[in-house]
Order: C-alpha cells, then structure tokens, then sequence
C-alpha cells in the first residue's frame, strides 16, 4: 500500500512539472514573443521524409552549430494517408521522433501543417484517393474536402498535443501553419476561394493551442547553385529593414525517396545547393558563412527587436540602419550597386559591391556578407565496391491480359489518378474484333493514342511495338505506330507511366495524367475507328511490383545479362563501403527505372535524360538572384548520383528495375572532402576541418600576408610571414579540425606596409 502511494505522488510530481516548462508565444508587429520578450528566429527548414531517422540528429545538431535556433518542416499528408484512412507514421515518417529530436537539441520547431505544401512533392503533398472522392474540389470552399482537411490536420494536432509537443505543454512547436502558397491561387476560386480561406482561419483557432499560426503566400535541368555572399546578403539586408523571423528553404534538402518527387521531371536529389547538402555534409563555404552572419545577428538581438531604427539613403542603391536602444546602437550599411564609400558619424568605410556591412557598436565592422573569411571544400567522390556481378530476370508483360485478377473494367478511357497512385504504371487494353470487310482490314494501319502521361509503351497482340517518351518536360504527347491487325480477335495493350505528379497550381487537381485519348485506328489517312468508347480494362502496376522482386531474393535470376533491353530487372550483391562517409551509387548507362536497396527505394531514376546544354560559366554574385544566374552540369544527365542512406546498408544486396540500359557502368562510391582551401582576413577565426573521421593530410600552400591567386594557383606575394606554414602544421597535419588565429601574433610579423594581411590556405584530408 505504501509502495502504491509513492508512485501516484511521483506520477503527481511530473504532471504537475510538465507545465513549469511551458512557453509563452505571442507576437508583435515587431517580431514573435518567446515569454513576453521579443526574439529573432533563425529558422531552417529541413524535411523528415527526405532524410533517415538516423541521419535526424546530426543534421538538426549541425543546424543548431549553424546558428539556428529554429527547425522548419512541412507535414507530407501523402506519405501518412497513401490510401483512404489507412495511416504510416513509421521509419522517416516518424513525424513525432523528427519534433522531439529537434526539442532534445533545445531548438524551436514551427509546424507547416498544409496539408497542401507544394514543395515539388508529388501531387503537392495531397493523396490522390482525394481527387476521386465525389463531388469534391481541392482548395476551395467545398464540404467534401474540407472535412478531410480538417479530418488530417484534427490527427496531426492532436499527435502532437498528446506528445505535449506545443510550446504551452513545454514543446518546441512554437509556430503551426495552414494552407501553404494560397495567395497566389486564390483569386482563381473566386468567392469559394475567400471563403475557404476564412474556414481555414477559423479551423486553426478552433484549436485553441495556444501558438500563432500563419498562412503563407508566397526533373530535368541544370543545377542551379546560389553563391555565400548572395545568401547571406540577402538575410542581412531582410535584418537590415527590421526582419526579426527568417527561414531557409532549404537548409537541408534531401532527397526524394520512392515516388515523392513531383513536378513532373522532378530529380531524386533535392539537395538545393543548401548549406547542409544532400548527404548532410557541411557545404562549405555556405554553411561557415552564414553561422558568423547568424552569431553577429543574435549577438545584437536586443537592439534589433526593440530599438529604434532610422535609415539613411546615400543614394538610391546605397544605404545606412541605425538601431538604437538604451544607449546601444548597431548599424548596418547596405549597398546594391558597385564599390562604394560611405560617410558614417566622421568615419569612412569601405563598402564592397552587392553586400552588407554589419556594425554591432556601429564602430567597428564586425561582418560583410561579400567577404568571406571561412573554408571552401571541395568535395570528392571515392571509388567504393568494384566488378560487380549482375543478374537478371524480365518483367512478364506478355501476361498482361484482360482476364488477370485486380483489373477494373470501364468504356472509357480514365485518368491515371482514378487508380490512386499506388504505382507509376497503369495498364490501359481493350480488344477487338476484325473480320473481312472493315476499313482497316487487309490494308496498312496506323494505331494513334493522345497522352497526357510521360511516358507510353505500346503492345499489340503481346507484341511491343513501341515506345515514346514527352519531349523537353512537356506533359503530352501522340503516339503513331503502323500495326498489323490479324483476322479475329486483337488485343491492344497500352502502358502509362508517369514520373510525378503535378505539384502546384490553381489546375493541380484537374490536370490530366495517362491516356488522355482518343485512341484511334487510321487507314487510308482517315480515322476508321476511334477506340475511346470502347471497353477498356486496367490493371495497376508492373508483376515485378506486385510480386515485391526487389525484395525478395528466393526467385530465379539469370546470368548473362542483357543489355539495352526494356522491361528488365537487375541485381546485384556488393559490400557496403567502409568508413562514416555518405554512399552514393552512379546510374550511368541506364535509362529509366526505379532502384532500392534491401527493398529500400531510392527513387526513379533517368540517367539519359540530359540537362540543357547552355547557360553554364563564370559565377558573379552581384545582381539579382535567379535560378539561371549561375548554373553547372550544361549538357550533362539531369542526375547520376543517388544517395544510399547508410542505414539502408545492412544485407548487402542491392535491387533495380529498369527500362533500357547497360549497367555494367553501375558502381557505389562515397562523398567527402578531397580539399580545402580559405582565404581569411586578419582579425579572423578561421577553423579547418575534414570530415568523418579523416584527417588533414598535407598543408600543400600556406602564405600570411599578401598572397596571391586563387585556388588551385595560389602563389606567394611580395610579403609574409616566414613562420605561417609551420604554424599551421603544427596545429592541424594529422587532426580532423583545427583553429588558426589569423593574426601576427600568432603566424608572425609580415613586414608588409599596406593594408590589410590575409591568410591563403590550402589543405588535404
């Protein structure tokens, strides 16, 4: 009886403490509230479904070491609900694990419920059971769509308000969103279009959590990258104008596992050229760079969200904000034009193109965006398993027959989203009868299908007779083939595939996908038969799908591969690489198909479909951004890396379905960095590191002074210091990461008379 007691007096105690630690949110015009106090939100967005719940914790730790102090994700309702009613919260779509991974690193985590999240998810992040409900229509105000709205964002509320993961129960969610990049639409929906945005409103404060929440508005191509000092100078110039809540979409990108990548046309990597790539290494100079511009912002968080602010214009493209509060002042001195000079309180300073200069005591500079003082890696790619020995074995579509088990029956031709999106492929196939007498009897006949999918394989009477493919993105296409039709009974087979669905847009739910038709007969030049009306049976998916061949490894597989082959699956057994570092494997030489690993899928893959070959050159930060500014990969495949998780890697075996293509070119390899190198101002910290475990292996260039160059051709200036380079090795050959004080006092004088003195480094991991 005693023993009894005391566990309800220790159940009482942490009840009762579960709310000592709840958090306040409120807001301002001015910034977001954290316990009554205003705070600047260092926000990044990083998405569970495109990583591993292995990979969470070092990611969200190399965020917060970043600077951040919030974490960003949407809620993908797709991936929880693929099929009416039918939920998965597991493995990377533990949405509650990823949230109190991020609490056990003591960061925020705003919630971007949607459910509609755009983010060249497929399908925009809806289920496709949802388009086929009846009478619905998506995105506006309607009563069949809106109950299962608020029938999935009602589950994940009350997920996480049963974890206590709001910030009122003592959680890290300090932000929720509905709806997600309506403004853009909305005026598309008219009247229903306002008025579902008032339901939306009044569905998130039926709530009553206690957390503000917001509504925001706002495959087959080059990789577009975007610079460190464009990055950052864009934040600083958002803090600048009295910005106090700021996110990077993406921080973390990931990668589009399965069948999430939408678009259509959409890569497998979303690596965004983030600060944290793909893989979750550092990319550096981006993620160095913008951790100091975040550690200076913070530094002057009171003066920001409190003080008073007053810009002075020098001119149109040039700029002074001072920010002042209880006799602190913090000034930032912006300039969007070429070179210049400003004149601030009988002091010069010079301030370069494009950038920012921040001033925490408006005395010293402290930070510009267009100097950057961190290390650049250049990342590698290592040869990992070699001679890999494949085996083979076909996909039966000979057996695609209308009689087969799971088919659906209609005359007409449907959409491939009737069938929910459970596979890629559908198959379309109706029959008929030719006797003496018909138009297209005895004489040469062209069979032509209308498409709306991407892609369109053809069989007639078992026989493959082509193959056709949407050009340069588009979203349709017609095929024609001539055919032969036997007397009696013809089988006409067609196989729809697609390679995402569309993720955005007012038309998302309405744009066709599949066989749009009508499918025809032509002899003579002239239509003899349209076949659109006819009786048409479906059967979703491929055997090989089916019979899950990319997991199991009990069935027959044959030697003595065929190569350039359609409709086969490939095998293969390898070792999984040493060491810590991310595992990639290069699809080069195949065409399309979809590839796992231990009946883990990586995604479709499309290797032969090449990027635009112009656009790509020198690189030049300043200017306004856009995709096309600066762009590499001209000419090349879209992809031919994709990311093998290592928690993937545990039976040694790998599996690929593929369409076309010679994998004897298919090998794995790991990602680290090979080199870096950094130019560093004096007065500077600058930190050196390999990854994972490697180690600096050689300084092959070290100069304090004024070296010159850049690199790969760093060279020795006119003045240095004749200690640096035995400075640097001694603090960092044979460590993983190392610190250097850029100064004199630490690499030794210079005896150079102008200026300032620089470090120019080169090392090997």
């Amino acid at each position: 009886m005693e023993i009894r007691k005391s566990l309800v007096l220790v159940l009482s105690f942490f009840y009762l403490c579960s709310s000592c630690f709840a958090t306040e949110v409120t807001y301002d015009g001015r910034a977001i509230k954290i316990n009554g106090e205003r705070r600047i939100l260092i926000s990044g967005s990083i998405h569970y479904p495109r990583s591993t719940p292995d990979m969470w914790p070092d990611l969200i730790q190399k965020a917060k070491d970043g600077g951040l102090n919030t974490i960003e994700t949407y809620v993908f309702w797709n991936a929880h609900e693929p099929l009416y009613r039918q939920y998965d919260f597991s493995g990377n779509l533990d949405l509650v694990k990823f949230i109190k991974a991020i609490q056990g690193a003591g960061l925020y985590a705003v919630l971007r419920i949607g459910p509609y999240v755009c983010a060249e998810w497929n399908f925009g992040g809806f289920p496709v059971w949802l388009h086929n409900m009846p009478g619905i229509k998506i995105r506006t105000s309607n009563d069949v769509y809106e109950n299962e709205m608020k029938n999935f964002t009602t589950l994940i509320v009350d997920m996480m308000r049963k974890e206590n993961l709001f910030a009122p129960q003592g959680g890290p969610i300090i932000i929720a969103q509905i709806e997600n990049e309506y403004g853009n639409i909305m005026g598309d929906f008219g009247d229903g279009g306002k008025r579902y945005v008032k339901w939306c409103a009044n569905l998130a404060q039926s709530f009553n959590l206690g957390i503000p929440w917001v509504m925001f508005k706002g495959w087959g191509d080059r990789d577009p990258h975007r610079t460190a000092e464009d990055v950052a100078f864009a934040v600083a110039r958002f803090f600048q104008y009295s910005g106090t809540f700021q996110n990077y979409y993406m921080y973390h990108g990931g990668t589009n596992f399965g069948r999430t990548a939408g678009g259509p046309y959409i890569s497998t990597s979303y690596d965004y050229d983030a600060p944290l790539d793909e893989y979750g290494n550092l990319n550096q100079p981006k993620w160095g760079h913008l951790k100091q511009l975040h550690e200076i912002l913070l530094s002057m968080e009171k003066v920001l969200v409190h003080g008073d602010v007053t810009h002075h214009n020098y001119d149109n493209l040039l700029s002074a904000s001072v920010y002042s509060y209880q006799g602190n002042r913090s000034c930032f001195f912006g300039n969007a034009e070429g070179d210049k000079e400003i004149d601030f309180d009988g002091k010069k300073y010079k301030v370069p193109g494009w950038s920012v200069t921040i001033l925490p005591d408006c005395k010293t500079e402290a930070f510009n965006t267009a100097k950057v003082n961190v290390q650049t890696s250049k990342m590698v790619k290592k040869q990992g398993p070699s001679g890999l020995k494949w085996k083979w074995r076909a996909e039966h579509f000979q057996h695609v027959k209308p009689e087969l088990e799971h088919t659906f029956e209609a005359n007409q031709l449907l959409d491939q989203k009737f069938f929910n999106d459970t596979s890629d492929y559908v198959w379309y196939m109706t029959s008929l009868d030719v006797k003496e007498g018909d138009p297209y009897f005895g004489v040469d006949t062209v069979l032509r299908v209308k498409n709306c999918g991407h892609i369109l394989h053809v069989f007639v009477n078992g026989k493959h007779i082509g193959t056709r493919f949407a050009q340069n993105g588009k979203f349709k296409f017609d095929f024609e083939e001539n055919i032969i039709l036997k007397e009696g009974e013809n089988l006409i087979t067609l196989l729809s595939g697609t390679v995402g669905l569309q993720n955005y847009g007012a038309d998302l739910a309405t744009k066709p996908n599949g066989i749009s038709g009508p499918v025809e007969l032509l002899a003579n030049n002239e239509v003899a038969l349209d076949l659109s009306r006819t009786k048409w049976t479906y059967k979703v998916g491929l055997m090989g799908e089916e019979r899950k061949v990319y997991s199991d490894y009990r069935r027959k597989w044959h030697g003595n591969i065929p190569t350039h082959r359609m409709f086969v699956w490939y095998k293969t057994e390898f070792k999984a690489p040493s060491g810590k570092d991310p595992v990639v494997v290069d699809l080069q030489g195949l065409g399309k198909g979809h590839a796992w690993v231990n009946g883990h899928s990586i995604g479709r893959y499309w290797p032969t479909y090449l990027a635009r070959k112009d656009g790509c050159g020198s690189c030049n930060y300043h200017g306004t951004y856009n995709p096309d500014k600066c762009v590499t990969n001209c000419g090349n495949p879209s992809q031919r890396w994709y990311h093998v998780p290592r928690s993937f890697l545990n039976k040694k075996k790998k599996n690929m379905l593929e369409f076309g293509g010679n994998p004897s070119q298919v090998n794995f390899q790991t990602v680290t960095i090979g080199n870096a190198y950094a130019n560093a101002e004096e007065g500077k910290m600058l930190e050196l590191h390999c990854q994972n475990g490697k180690n600096i292996s050689e300084i092959k260039f070290a100069s304090f002074g004024n070296p010159q160059g850049s690199y790969g051709s760093f060279s020795k200036g006119s003045c240095e210091s004749s200690n640096a380079l035995s400075v640097i090795q001694k603090a960092c050959f044979g460590k993983e990461r190392c610190t250097i004080d850029v100064s004199e006092a630490s690499l030794g004088r210079t005896g150079c008379n102008s200026g300032v003195n620089t470090l120019a480094v080169e090392t090997l991991c």
